[in-house]
């Protein structure tokens, strides 16, 4: 298979565009399963997790089908554009990888959980606390909780008196709503996976309240780390199945 080896820029999107390359020139017919997302990383040199936010990224632009238990297929561009409703959407060149993003909260929010212990307030522990009331009630309601969980991150970094944080947690959070993002997590989130996750939420918030720095940091890495387990399971394992 003619791939070629990619830096580390965009990894997801350089993936995805050499994949889209070879459909068009016919090196994978409609119909077609791709290659297995490990001998796809393996053949690149980069990591699955990469090759994943790859093949997302494809799948919501209407170039692959994802079928749970069985593989990535090619889909037929010619059938797709003559459905009734338009399903592709456009990935910006400057969306975020999701499993990518992850990472960078890790570095980011683990320091400023450690902060909001030291410098948190009674009031920012409030917060916290309501927004996790939140993810809990919508979460019962079968709803996936992403209000709570934004309010419950803000509110972290709003304990810190840092705004550069504050806006800089912001701006991670909300590039969780891009269509990657949505898309993988309507593979592998699941009203099981939020109250593993509210538990998780519910531990960071305990470690500020008690002013452990370093347990608070240690709680948020261990958050984003399961974060990150959980979106890259194989195929196989989720709900869909």
């Amino acid at each position: 298979m003619p791939l070629q080896t990619v830096e580390p820029q965009r990894l997801y999107r350089q993936i995805a565009e050499q994949l889209r390359a070879l459909i068009v020139q016919g090196a994978f017919d409609a119909g077609a399963r791709l290659p297995a997302e490990r001998d796809l990383a393996q053949r690149l040199g980069v990591s699955r997790p990469s090759v994943r936010e790859a093949l997302i990224a494809l799948e919501v632009e209407d170039w692959v089908e994802v079928r749970i238990g069985s593989g990535v297929y090619v889909l037929n561009r010619a059938q797709c554009a003559r459905r009734p409703v338009a399903s592709a959407e456009a990935v910006a060149p400057s969306e975020w990888g999701p499993l990518e993003l992850i990472r960078a909260r890790r570095v980011v929010e683990g320091e400023t959980a450690a902060i909001a212990a030291r410098c948190g307030k009674r009031k920012d522990v409030d917060a916290m606390s309501r927004a996790i009331a939140s993810m809990h009630e919508q979460a019962e309601r079968r709803v996936a909780p992403l209000d709570g969980d934004r309010a419950f991150h803000l509110a972290i970094a709003g304990a810190s008196g840092n705004t550069v944080l504050v806006e800089t947690v912001q701006g991670f959070w909300d590039s969780r709503q891009g269509p990657i993002f949505m898309r993988l997590g309507g593979y592998f989130e699941t009203v099981t996976s939020w109250r593993v996750a509210i538990a998780e939420h519910e531990a960071i918030r305990d470690a500020i309240a008690a002013h452990d720095a370093g347990a608070a940091r240690d709680a948020m890495h261990a958050h984003m780390d399961k974060s990150h387990r959980r979106f890259s399971v194989n195929w196989r394992r989720t709900k869909s199945t």
